[in-house]
């Protein structure tokens, strides 16, 4: 790229990112191919020949055989072509191998029949189910001090122990123990990976290019309607219908008539003189009518005829309104009569018609309401509206898209339906016509009009028409296939003129011809000609005898006749018609032909006299087919000749007929008085002006027409030819759109031949293939411009797309021009392809060697240059030295000299059509080459379609396929190439609104390469992928677009079937030719050389000449690279190239050519660059793992939600101890994000799970000995980053208990569902491949906007089946992919004894196996996991035992864990596992005490934390380790077994307490003191006790007790604290528990343990990982965290003062930063929250009766969250102690008055619970100044309760008296329980004075903080205030006043409280004087009267209050103080 393009970039690209050059394919097949390697391609079947067949299809045809004219006739060109184009066979491109590569999915729908069913614990019911809630018996419970309850209480000896693992010490060495896990590992295994997983997301595959749907004849829905009965109620005579569909809405007939009767044989009889033969298919009762643009308002009307006979209509239907054929005798004989006449008249006027009745019914009703119900009478009550429900579009074949808005009716899915009308409608002489009888429909759908109705029924059944059925015949009465065996009633099928346009083009033959004569006018005539009818006949010359026979007959007669009769009006001189002539025309028509139409006046009543004809002649008219050469069309209004026709008078029209001698008598004088009106359908005339110039022109070249040629009114000589010819081409795209598409096909063939043959025309060389490319272009335009035509997902206009697969085929070769005269045509090629895949060699004449024909390129036309072009193409073009068009010369290989001895292939001139093409493409300028890149796609697929055809004439042997094409051919490949990337690049950079049709260039230039590989030399191909790659990032795209652009075209090239040979799979880059040196597997796995260390290295990395090499993969994996590399937007780029790697992969793996391991090795190798891109990848991308249970794979990021992350997880836990692999996720790669400066880009879920797979699959298949190698030599930081990696899969692929994540769907069910049903689109491609009975395998890679096979996530629609089935999927793919992670480990262990860092690589190693079982797994992976394990314990114990403690103490946890387990298999392998891990300690290590303590706090916390914890299989597996211990021989004479033993001892007395713990479960309360009790028992084995203040934690934590969470955490940090004072005297470190008594003062209970009970240096104590700086600081961080999240944020603050010392001496900054961002945090949230922060309800409760055991006449005060009312709490106790005792046991004490035990029952329980409030003394208040201070360190609580002397609570004022009771507690809230003991009781009690003291104090209290509030509260304000001055006040303070302040006391001891009082009162009224002032500034205007009142209310207050506020007692204000003091 040149530097000034480099500067302007917004993106700098990685330099690695350019593509390298390519090798030369082709000289690496023919040159350095090895044996080996070429055996290896040929398990891809044979590559270097050739992919592509040319094959021919035959047409399928629907009816026996191919409408076509009968023979013997010589045809015009034009026919001859069309009926060519008709029946030649599709020629179809396919490709050898399509397919191979490209699973088919649904060959997976059997898989789960194969799969074994994993077993997780998860999923796993144990039989025993039923175990009873025992009711916790309380009285176990001893006092706090006791320590029963460690003791053990069960026996274990009495127990059976599981079956043991066998040879579980038996192996001679290491390595036989690691074959044989190997081998077990390696059993029962699924070979494909993928088959397990959700196949790729389908939105991004673009590499699928439907294959276009065959032409066929359209058809819309149809619909059967077979004509039941017509029943009057009379029968007398012989009755015909007439069927045919109207549409109201468009206001148009829109179906051919269907006749058909159902006359007995009797009235047959009456006809049989004017019938010559019934021909079977006249008697047809069933027709098929077929609905393109279905709407509401579609009618089936039915007309109904008899035989002529005299009288008006109405005097005919008259017998049939009167009569019943029931009626009595008299009737009888009336009807007998009327059918003998009705006889008569059918022998006399049989040929002649009349009208009678009509019928209608709206089928779209019908269909309508047959969706719901099965019978429908009546058309009349089906009116109103009509619920159809509208699907999909209407048109299956269509190529339109609806436009049609109201409700669609779905025509196909309805049920058969018998339809019964009862309203005939008589029929008007006067309303025969269309127009009459669209009115007439319109008018019934009013209600309001009485219509004249003939009593009588018609039967129809309707039902729908999906498949043919048999005994079918075709509008032209051919047979349908399929064709019946014994001869059945016929169907017929009805032609549909359909109401608007349907784009589809002709393909089959058919031309017919519709005459509808419409009226006559002989008003003004004289004659008595009234009962008119017109015989008309098709005629092929003047004599009588040339009528021909091609009208179409009537029902019950011949199929075809000669003439037909209109049918009569009577007495009617203006009739009108509604008779429909329907002709089949011939195939050749001369001037001769025309139409005849006689006219006669038919006497009804036989005279006397005349016995002959009852025909009176009137006159004629005739109408000729052709108007110069054209077929006559349209409305006509012809003369009437009388008496005879002039000789010759057929070829003239009748308006035209020029003078006549003798002169002819025309009727009126020569006026139109004849309406009538003619339509075609054919396919062979076109009916459009531009397209018939156009085609006559062109078979003017074609020869054989004598000059000059006549075209509508001109002639055109010879030298004119070329002139007209352009013109006409220009003029074809502005051709009516349908006439345009209804010729397609051959419209295009005719343009392509005369791009390719250069016409001679007067002797002068024409160029027509600029200007026929030119229209090429612009049809193309204006078809994919059409708003009417739809295109597929790729863009392509369907139609074309069509024609290029099925249709086009290389022109015939120029035939020889020189005489165009003599039209001596040259044979065309005999069949030059293999017709159904049968290769013949081809064989061209010799007609190919002709003498030089110059190129058709003209040298005049100008090169592009002069045209403003981009200046990009312009150097494009201008780089080619050559680009004179007119120096071009075609070379053509001839076919026919090969057997030449010297082989040379020697050019001959003549052209080749692709290269033609090419050509134009190059030259073309201005719109048309705009238009020819905008849709490239179109001529990349000519091109693809041409060369195929090309290289399918070369012999295929001989020529290599460098040799196929001329360079100047590739050079205008190469310079269209660049084009159109240039374009690309111009629509990205400057029209950003036009992305999308960038894309669709991009994508139909990939597929153009894709399918010049397999037709042009490789390496060349490859050059222009170079050249594509190279040429976009040149542009100043922006990145993401880039890569998007690039993988998409990359995604589609290596979807080729050979894309493996072509990235040379099997020449790994050790073979490559590049360096020569031995291939890995011939190493042996020692030590080895550095430069085979770094080539081993470089196998994982993406270096230039892996790129180069495997040229594909490498541009793959490049994109992929940078897009992961990407730090912004990279999301949508990232997962695009994920999916296109994981998509490939896939296809791999389920590739059928794949399966030997050997090739999966090579393949595997060809992606090993992958591995090092993901592990590289791991630093700064987040893999997100689809979970939301922390505490497995993530800490949550900051903003989590806190409520699931428990307070200490692994990860939390791991990064506290400072682990070199780090699991963490988000926070640690934060940091080393941070370092490398990246901004973190997470992958969604289900992207990072491709990405893993993808991983995982190159893991399992590549070749074992190369991967350990690369572990070996991997430097100790890329190794810890594999292992972070497996770690990240091992969660990725957890198994998930049939709760589907967003990916973890099982698609085989659904697929195969969806495939069979045919879904849509997708399905009909499949019926149709398999009705295609090629070789061929299709690419069946479905997508799923085809399939619609949708994921879904909700749940509720599976069976239970498929949820099986899904988890068995899903449990197999998480056992498969850990099995991988597994062996791999292993591979990566039995390296190390070869490598120097081997105890960091054995404990990363143990951290991965720990992580992979805190997963839910199956017990299959558990067994191996287990071996592994326990080959780790034996190889490297004593490293594992003396570096990795804190490991040890998550192996034994875990293992502990799967003791508990219910599954017996996953419990036998642990006991197995820990057995083996005690004896090795002890035996090896020689630390047994360090297990045993591990293993007992294991078990504590196990047993702490979960609460579906099952004991009893626990305590079988300590008896299963006893046994082991017992049986082991070695270690008998040992200590082992008696440790062991006491070991199991001290298990078992903790499982006891558990049992306890689980009783009271349901009393969150008694499980706290219960867990504080067992916690306070380990009070001497710091572990013990740190793990139960954690379980304890975690259990408040759970019921969002986060300050008593907190409260224990910070006891655990104060207990570490105690110890680590102990171990080292750090100034930093904070003093023991002395220093957290700011946080709590309980905390000092944690001193209780000093220096003479333990040391901490005995070996096991304090060993976990928290007993460190960096686990006190994680415990405290934890607690602050919790603090926070309660609400104590001021306590954070105290936390985190002992924490930053701590970080400030270990210089961690960014721990520092962070600690003060939540400590600013904390304080923003005081300031914020103000006043509006809640803390806890205190309530105090006492138990009361025996049955409470120990509990009976305690007290606790409850710590209750924020807003807690009474009845919350008295609620929730009733509920659980009611369990307990019984509903009539227990009794809830209301009040609160002391409890008298002698007066309680002394069978029952009672409760009485208060609520309390915090208490404090005059001096505290002093110091608890915030609301905080007032709910923190809560010791004291207090309530009143009121009473009087005479024992009732409440009285007057002068006699309440109050009683407060203070209570203490043992400990201060928030502790480590919500409950505390009371300690200490005080009462005392208040007089009624001090009670009104208390009371006037408050109030005063109130009003001053109301009165001066920042921020005052009217509302607030105004109640008090009416509270205090308000005039009504009960007991209010005027009341007081009276009472107490009235006089003056008699007692002298109450002085002191009567001047308090009166100076409370003084005091109270100054403040309700502010307030009142302060009120007036507070109110609103409306507020002024209610101001006044208050006012006016204070001021009579003062009033009354002042005599006593002024009397003060004297002796209290005596200067002299008494000695005597108040007892108070």
């Amino acid at each position: 790229t040149n530097s000034l393009n480099a500067s302007l970039f917004r993106f700098p690209l990685p330099q690695t990112y350019d593509a390298v050059e390519p090798l030369d394919l082709e000289e690496f097949f023919m040159s350095q191919l090895k044996s080996g390697d070429s055996a290896l391609m040929q398990e891809f079947g044979d590559f270097p020949d050739d992919d592509l067949k040319v094959e021919q299809v035959e047409k399928e045809c629907r009816t026996i055989r191919h409408s076509v004219p009968e023979d013997g006739v010589e045809l015009d060109p034009h026919v001859r072509d069309c009926i060519k184009s008709y029946t030649q066979p599709w020629l179809v491109v396919s490709r050898r191998c399509q397919g191979d590569g490209w699973s088919v999915y649904s060959e997976r729908t059997g898989l789960h029949k194969l799969l074994r069913k994993q077993t997780f614990e998860s999923d796993f019911q144990p039989e025993n189910q039923e175990k009873t809630v025992k009711s916790p018996t309380l009285a176990t419970l001893t006092d706090d001090s006791g320590h029963t309850l460690t003791s053990s209480d069960f026996n274990l000896r009495c127990l059976t122990p599981d079956k043991r693992v066998e040879g579980l010490l038996a192996f001679s060495s290491h390595e036989e123990l690691d074959r044989l896990n190997q081998e077990t590992r390696q059993g029962n295994r699924h070979p494909e990976l993928f088959a397990l997983y959700p196949p790729p997301d389908e939105e991004d595959t673009v590499e699928i290019r439907p294959v276009p749907d065959c032409p066929r004849e359209h058809i819309g829905e149809r619909v059967m309607i077979r004509c039941q009965s017509i029943k009057f109620e009379i029968e007398i005579e012989p009755i015909f219908a007439t069927m045919a569909l109207y549409d109201l809405k468009e206001k148009k007939k829109i179906s051919e008539n269907f006749y058909c009767d159902l006359n007995s044989e009797q009235f047959k009889n009456f006809l049989k003189n004017h019938t010559d033969h019934i021909d079977p298919s006249s008697t047809a009762k069933s027709a098929i009518f077929s609905i393109t643009y279905p709407s509401t308002d579609i009618y089936l009307v039915i007309k109904i005829e008899k035989v002529l006979q005299q009288g008006e209509i109405s005097d005919c239907v008259d017998p049939y309104v009167t009569l019943r054929e029931c009626d009595s005798g008299k009737n009888k004989d009336k009807i007998e009569k009327l059918r003998n006449q009705a006889d008569s008249f059918c022998q006399r006027l049989g040929r002649y018609r009349m009208p009678f009745a009509w019928a209608t019914v709206n089928i779209m009703e019908v269909i309508s309401s047959a969706t719901l119900e099965r019978d429908i009478t009546d058309s009349e009550n089906t009116k109103g509206g009509v619920s159809i429900d509208r699907r999909g579009l209407p048109r299956r074949n269509s190529e339109r898209y609806s436009t049609i808005d109201e409700p669609f009716c779905n025509v196909s899915g309805f049920k058969p339906a018998t339809i019964t009308i009862s309203t005939i409608i008589k029929q008007e002489g006067d309303r025969l016509s269309d127009e009459d009888l669209l009115k007439s429909l319109t008018e019934m759908k009013k209600p309001q009009k009485r219509i004249k109705t003939i009593p009588g029924t018609i039967k129809l059944d309707m039902s729908p028409v999906n498949d043919t059925p048999t005994s079918c015949l075709s509008t032209e009465l051919i047979p349908l296939k399929p064709v019946a065996e014994k001869s059945t009633r016929l169907i017929k099928e009805v032609l549909e003129f359909p109401s608007s346009e349907v784009y589809v083009p002709h393909n089959i033959y058919r031309n017919l011809l519709y005459v509808y004569p419409q009226r006559l006018n002989f008003v003004n005539r004289l004659t008595s000609a009234r009962n008119i009818t017109i015989k008309i006949q098709f005629m092929s010359g003047e004599d009588p005898g040339s009528a021909m026979c091609v009208i179409f007959g009537k029902s019950s007669g011949p199929e075809f006749l000669s003439e037909v009769y209109t049918p009569v009006t009577y007495h009617n001189k203006s009739p009108d018609f509604y008779e429909e002539v329907k002709i089949a025309l011939p195939a050749r028509l001369t001037e001769r032909h025309h139409l005849l139409f006689t006219f006669f006046h038919i006497s009804c009543q036989q005279k006397q006299n005349q016995s002959g004809s009852c025909e009176t002649l009137i006159g004629y008219s005739w109408l000729p087919i052709l108007n110069i050469d054209r077929l006559q069309t349209g409305q006509y209004c012809l003369p009437i000749i009388l008496e005879r026709l002039p000789v010759n008078y057929s070829l003239h029209t009748p308006e035209k007929l020029p003078l006549q001698v003798p002169p002819v008598k025309w009727m009126e004088g020569h006026k139109g008085l004849f309406n009538l009106e003619i339509q075609a359908v054919s396919s062979v005339h076109t009916q459009d002006n531009h397209l018939e110039r156009f085609f006559t022109l062109c078979h003017a070249l074609e020869g054989g027409v004598t000059f000059p040629v006549r075209i509508r009114e001109e002639k055109i000589p010879e030298n004119k030819l070329e002139h007209e010819l352009k013109l006409s081409i220009i003029a074809l795209s502005s051709s009516s759109l349908e006439a345009l598409v209804l010729s397609l096909h051959r419209v295009l063939d005719k343009l392509f031949t005369l791009i390719m043959q250069p016409m001679v025309i007067a002797g002068q060389t024409a160029n027509l293939a600029q200007i026929a490319f030119e229209s090429v272009v612009s049809i193309i335009n204006s078809l994919h411009n059409s708003q009417e035509l739809i295109r597929d997902q790729l863009g392509r206009n369907s139609l074309l797309a069509t024609y290029l697969y099925w249709v086009f085929r290389l022109p015939d070769p120029p035939r020889d021009m020189q005489n165009p005269g003599t039209g001596g045509a040259v044979p065309s090629a005999e069949s030059r392809y293999s017709t159904m895949g049968r290769a013949t060699a081809a064989t061209v004449g010799s007609m190919l060697l002709q003498s030089r024909i110059r190129s058709s390129s003209n040298p005049d036309i100008p090169g592009p240059h002069n045209s403003a072009e981009d200046d990009e193409v312009k150097n494009i073009l201008s780089a080619k030295g050559h680009n004179n068009p007119g120096s071009r010369m075609s070379t053509y290989v001839d076919v026919n000299n090969h057997q030449n001895p010297s082989g040379n292939t020697r050019p001959s001139n003549r052209k080749q059509f692709h290269e033609e093409l090419a050509l134009q493409m190059v030259v073309s300028t201005g719109v048309c080459r705009e238009n020819a890149y905008k849709y490239a796609w179109f001529f990349f697929e000519l091109l693809v379609k041409s060369m195929a055809q090309h290289v399918s004439q070369l012999d295929k042997y001989n020529i290599p396929r460098r040799s196929r094409f001329s360079d100047r051919f590739k050079d205008d490949i190469t310079t269209i190439v660049s084009v159109v990337t240039a374009e690309i690049g111009t629509i990205l950079v400057k029209q950003q609104k036009e992305v999308e049709q960038a894309e669709k260039v991009n994508i139909s230039l990939a597929f153009f390469l894709y399918d010049l590989m397999s037709l042009m030399d490789r390496g060349f191909v490859f050059h222009l992928v170079k050249n594509y790659c190279n040429q976009m990032s040149a542009k100043s795209v922006s990145m993401p677009t880039l890569i998007s652009m690039r993988l998409e075209f990359l995604r589609i090239l290596c979807s080729h079937e050979h894309y493996l040979n072509l990235s040379l799979f099997f020449s790994s880059p050790a073979s490559a030719p590049a360096s020569p040196c031995p291939s890995i597997s011939s190493q042996s796995s020692g030590s080895c050389s550095f430069q085979e260390q770094q080539r081993i290295l470089a196998l994982f990395e993406l270096s230039p000449e892996f790129k180069q090499q495997h040229y594909l993969t490498g541009l793959l994996l490049t994109e992929l690279s940078a897009a992961l590399d990407m730090e912004s937007e990279g999301g949508k780029v990232q997962r695009r190239s994920i999916n296109a790697i994981y998509s490939l992969l896939c296809a791999h793996d389920l590739d059928h050519r794949c399966i030997k391991p050997e090739v999966r090795a090579k393949v595997a190798a060809l992606y090993l660059p992958l591995v090092g891109i993901i592990i590289e990848s791991t630093n700064y991308l987040d893999f997100t793992v689809s979970d939301s249970r922390s505490g497995k794979n993530k800490s949550g990021g900051p903003d989590d939600d806190l409520e699931n992350v428990p307070p200490i997880n692994q990860s939390v836990a791991m990064a506290i101890a400072g682990n070199p692999f780090n699991t963490l996720g988000r926070n640690a790669l934060l940091s080393m994000a941070s370092m490398q400066g990246k901004s973190i880009a997470t992958l969604a879920a289900d992207t990072s799970r491709h990405l893993l797979v993808c991983f995982l699959w190159v893991m399992k298949n590549a070749d074992g000995n190369l991967i350990q190698r690369w572990t070996i030599d991997m430097p100790p930081s890329q190794l810890n980053k594999l292992l972070e990696l497996l770690t990240i899969c091992i969660s990725c692929f957890e198994y998930r208990v049939l709760h589907v994540t967003n990916v973890s769907l099982c698609i085989f069910f659904l697929l195969e569902e969806a495939l069979l049903r045919g879904m849509g689109a997708r399905g009909e491609m499949m019926k149709r491949v398999g009705d295609r009975t090629m070789g061929q395998r299709e690419v069946l890679r479905w997508r799923k906007d085809l399939t619609q096979w949708r994921q879904t996530n909700d749940r509720q629609d599976k069976t239970k089946a498929e949820l099986d089935q899904e988890a068995l999927i899903s449990g197999n793919l998480a056992t498969e992919s850990n099995l991988i992670v597994l062996d791999l480990l292993e591979t990566i262990v039995q390296a190390v004894p070869l490598a120097d860092c081997k105890d960091s690589v054995v404990g990363g190693v143990l951290k991965v196996l720990l992580h992979s079982l805190t997963c839910s797994q199956s017990t299959t992976f558990l067994s191996h996991t287990f071996s592994t394990l326990r080959a780790l314990v034996v190889k490297f114990g004593d490293l594992l035992f003396e570096e990795e403690a804190e490991q040890c103490a998550d192996l034994c946890q875990k293992v502990l864990q799967y003791c508990s387990s219910p599954v017996d298999e996953n419990r036998s392998q642990a006991c197995a596992t820990l057995y083996l891990i005690m004896r090795y300690s002890y035996s090896n290590a020689s630390n047994f005490s360090r297990v045993k303590m591990q293993v007992t706090m294991s078990l504590a916390s196990l047993v702490g934390k979960s609460s579906d914890f099952q004991e009893e299989y626990l305590r079988r597996s300590l008896r299963t380790i006893l046994a082991y211990a017992e049986e082991d021989t070695e270690m008998q004479n040992t200590q082992l077994p008696s440790q062991v033993d006491e070991l199991l001892r001290n298990l078992n007395s903790i499982l006891s307490d558990t049992v306890k713990m689980r009783e009271f479960q349901e009393d969150p309360e008694m499980l706290m003191d219960l867990m504080y009790r067992i916690a306070k028992g380990y009070q001497t084995s710091p572990d013990l006790r740190l793990t139960w203040l954690q379980n304890m934690a975690e259990k408040h934590n759970n019921r969002k007790c986060y300050t008593e969470s907190a409260m224990c955490l910070v006891h655990a940090a104060a207990l570490v604290a105690e110890y680590l004072s102990m171990l080292e005297d750090h100034k930093y470190l904070p003093v023991g528990s002395v220093t957290f008594q700011n946080i709590s003062p309980n905390v000092l209970e944690e001193s209780a343990v000093s220096d003479d009970i333990l040391s901490p240096d005995e070996d096991g104590v304090c060993s976990g990982r928290y007993f460190t700086e960096s686990g006190l600081v994680g415990l405290l961080e934890q607690a602050a965290e919790l603090f926070s999240n309660g609400g104590l944020y001021e306590a954070v603050n105290e936390v985190y003062k002992i924490i930053i010392p701590i970080l400030e001496a270990h210089r961690d900054f960014r721990k520092l930063a962070s600690t003060h961002d939540k400590l600013q945090r904390a304080f923003d949230n005081i300031i914020q929250k103000g006043h509006k922060r809640m803390f806890g309800t205190y309530f105090r409760v006492g138990f009361y009766g025996a049955k409470f055991g120990d509990l009976d006449e305690r007290e606790f005060i409850y710590k209750e969250p924020g807003i807690t009312h009474l009845p919350e709490i008295s609620h929730r106790l009733e509920n659980f102690y009611s369990q307990c005792f019984g509903d009539d046991t227990l009794v809830m004490i209301k009040d609160s008055t002391p409890v008298d035990r002698k007066q309680l029952n002394p069978n029952k329980a009672y409760i009485q619970i208060t609520y309390v409030e915090p208490f404090f003394d005059d001096y505290e208040m002093k110091d608890r100044l915030t609301n905080f201070e007032k709910n923190f360190n809560l010791r004291r609580f207090m309530y009143t309760t009121p009473f009087t002397k005479s024992g009732r609570p409440r009285g007057e004022l002068n006699e309440q008296y109050k009683r407060k009771t203070i209570l203490t507690t043992m400990h201060a809230f928030p502790y480590v329980k919500t409950r505390i003991n009371v300690i200490q009781k005080e009462e005392f009690d208040l007089t009624p004075i001090e009670v009104a003291i208390e009371d006037m104090q408050k109030k005063t209290r109130e009003l001053a903080v109301a009165t001066h509030r920042e921020q005052p509260d009217a509302k607030m304000l105004q109640m008090l205030l009416q509270g205090s001055v308000g005039a009504t006040v009960n007991q209010g303070p005027l009341e007081v006043a009276q009472v107490f302040l009235n006089e003056i006391p008699a007692d002298p001891k109450l002085f002191r409280h009567h001047n308090k009082l009166r100076l409370c009162f003084k005091e109270f009224i100054m403040r309700c004087g502010e307030a009142v002032e302060k009120n007036k500034h507070l109110i609103a205007s409306d507020q002024k009267e209610y101001q006044q009142e208050l006012k006016k209310n204070y001021n009579r207050l003062r009033e009354n209050l002042r005599p006593m506020l002024e009397r003060k007692i004297p002796e209290l204000y005596k200067p002299i103080i008494r000695p005597r003091l108040e007892n108070r």
